[in-house]
């Protein structure tokens, strides 16, 4: 899915699935706990730190759902981070030299 095409609500629900904070995630993609909230309230921010914040949650086994007919969403992955069982790595693991 284009990451400009990801709707607020959809990174909000994505952290709560994965059941991290605000303050979380902005570790995990590398942008400002300020950057995570904008994002979140829908407010602009710019291509590299949206796509960073969704390159995060997506490393972290999140699925984003586009528009169908019954409306964009969230889902964790099958079987863990990148669909395999054995990449899964607790969220507050996740770092740059773990990045698949």
């Amino acid at each position: 899915m284009d990451h400009e095409r990801i709707q607020a609500n959809q990174i909000a629900a994505a952290r709560v699935l994965l059941d991290i904070t605000q303050i979380q995630l902005a570790e995990l993609s590398g942008v400002s706990p300020s950057t995570v909230k904008r994002i979140e309230a829908g407010l602009p921010v710019t291509k590299a730190n949206q796509a960073a914040v969704v390159g995060a949650l997506e490393s972290a086994g999140v699925e984003f759902i586009a528009e169908n007919g019954g409306g964009p969403g969230v889902r964790l992955r099958k079987g863990g981070a990148k669909g395999d069982p054995d990449a899964s790595l607790p969220v507050e693991k996740l770092n740059a030299s773990n990045d698949h």
